[in-house]
């Protein structure tokens, strides 16, 4: 499978960006999953639902199912699995969208609004391949696109990932 990632600061649309890359792309026929890197305690379930109590009252996983979807829930006693690890549990798309998970060493598009003043992420990694941004960005050394286009980004990214398989 393979992998390409958003990061950048909270406030920039990481999340905004990767859902309407995830358009482009299955409307080109792609399959895609995602993978996001949440901060510590999230949780998906809501007290009073029947898979809250089970997770609350100790299961290690619980599986919820349906005619329309399953999820599984794991909780951890160990350290946080890294991105390899989380990929082995996905069934085989064509591309992974990551959001997040900046310390792996996969390929990642660092989504940049110069209007917050956040320092750039790419200068120090060699793992961020483009830059997509609202503004020009001087001096960057990577291929700098259009932040509100997801076609252009999308186009790029089919042609990078062609060229790193």
């Amino acid at each position: 499978m393979k992998l390409l990632g958003l990061i950048g600061w909270s406030g920039n649309g990481k999340t905004h960006l990767l859902t309407r890359m995830m358009q482009v792309f299955i409307a080109r026929g792609l399959i895609v999953s995602t993978i996001k890197h949440a901060h510590h305690d999230f949780d998906l379930d809501q007290p009073g639902k029947d898979s809250f109590e089970h997770r609350t009252a100790g299961a290690r996983e619980v599986l919820i199912s349906s005619s329309k979807r399953w999820a599984l829930m794991h909780e951890l006693d160990g350290p946080e699995p890294d991105l390899a690890e989380l990929v082995t549990h996905m069934s085989d798309v064509d591309l992974v969208l990551v959001e997040g998970f900046k310390a792996s060493m996969h390929p990642k598009i660092e989504v940049h609004r110069s209007g917050l003043g956040r320092p750039m992420f790419w200068p120090e990694r060699s793992d961020v391949v483009a830059v997509a941004s609202d503004q020009p960005i001087t001096g960057c050394t990577r291929p700098v696109l259009p932040l509100d286009d997801a076609e252009a980004i999308v186009s790029w990214s089919l042609n990078f990932l062609a060229k790193t398989s």
